[in-house]
């Protein structure tokens, strides 16, 4: 599976942004996706999961109430709504395909992509 996340880009706090990642490779309906987040000098960070379903979600603490996670499997995509958006909130954010175990950690995921940068100003 390659991924490519795009959608990032510059918004005043309380603003909104869609970030989507495209999937290539035909078992990507099989696989859960997640979103993570990397601010400058800190540990990549889970943000939200969605089961292959889209049955099951889960979402870090931080962003509950504000993104939202969806996918549509007929097209390949995985997508972040984030609404209400904070200064704090600013990261390069990375989809990844999810293969087992823990899904708050990077390990627990065996494709990524490159990354799209957030800015969020005060």
């Amino acid at each position: 599976v390659q991924l490519q996340a795009s959608g990032g880009g510059l918004v005043q706090a309380g603003g909104s942004l869609r970030l989507s990642c495209a999937a290539s490779g035909r078992t990507f309906s099989n696989y859960a996706m997640g979103w993570f987040r990397q601010a400058p000098g800190k540990e990549r960070e889970f943000v939200a999961l969605i089961r292959w379903s889209g049955s099951n979600i889960y979402y870090v603490d931080s962003v509950k109430g504000r993104f939202t996670i969806s996918r549509d499997n007929a097209k390949n995509m995985v997508y972040l709504q984030m609404n209400s958006l904070k200064p704090e909130d600013t990261a390069v954010y990375y989809c990844a395909a999810y293969y087992g175990g823990g899904y708050h950690s990077t390990t627990s995921y065996d494709y990524w992509g490159q990354g799209t940068q957030v800015t969020v100003s005060s």
